[in-house]
């Protein structure tokens, strides 16, 4: 138990390498391939919370990046894959939602009134047109939204910058990267479409490597 919970810890706060996650893979960041991994958008099971002791609570503080303190985390019991997604609020309160998105973990996790509710595997921006780091609210929602630059589908679309950096709804594969939005397994922007509210604070972060 005590192993879970550091691991779980760890991940939350950016320090876990994504090689443990996905398998000694390195994060994508290069367009997509003809051999690319077939995206399988699949909820995995979240078992009860890990609520975290004050000490915890401090240390995912000073890692930055967090609106309101954690409290609490999904407990997760198997590694995570392109594709798949954890989203559990039972028995969580109602608060405000905030969101955090680490480049470098290339993990995102979604918290009310201080409870992870939801994370997953995400994409991010290729060299060419890289994600901002920095603090945005959430400046407008499209359910079905579609790119007029890159004439493509952005399902669940949540707008961050007046430039059309958002979160959306994407086929999240090994080998894909975005045009600079975070790109999320599609049931999984849904929850969170339905979660947030125009004005929610979105935190993207690369948090330092583990020494």
């Amino acid at each position: 138990m005590r192993r879970l919970l550091t691991l779980l810890l760890l991940v939350l706060l950016g320090s876990a390498m994504l090689a443990w996650w996905l398998g000694g893979r390195e994060p994508a960041r290069a367009p997509v391939s003809a051999t690319a991994q077939a995206s399988r958008p699949r909820p995995l099971p979240g078992g009860p919370r890990t609520f975290l002791d004050p000490q915890q609570m401090a240390q995912a503080q000073a890692a930055g990046g967090f609106d309101q303190t954690p409290r609490s985390l999904l407990r997760i019991a198997h590694a995570m894959e392109y594709g798949d997604f954890v989203w559990n609020d039972d028995g969580v309160p109602a608060g405000p939602v905030t969101v955090r998105v680490d480049l470098r973990s290339q993990l995102i996790s979604i918290f009310r009134a201080g409870h992870e509710i939801g994370t997953a595997v995400v994409l991010y921006g290729a060299d060419a047109k890289e994600t901002p780091l920095g603090r945005f609210p959430i400046l407008w929602k499209g359910r079905n939204h579609r790119s007029s630059l890159y004439d493509a589908p952005m399902p669940y679309t949540m707008r961050l910058t007046g430039d059309g950096v958002a979160i959306h709804g994407s086929d999240v594969r090994w080998g894909a990267a975005t045009h600079g939005c975070i790109g999320v397994p599609t049931a999984f922007a849904a929850h969170l479409f339905e979660a947030a509210k125009v004005g929610d604070p979105v935190t993207i972060v690369r948090s330092a490597k583990p020494a």
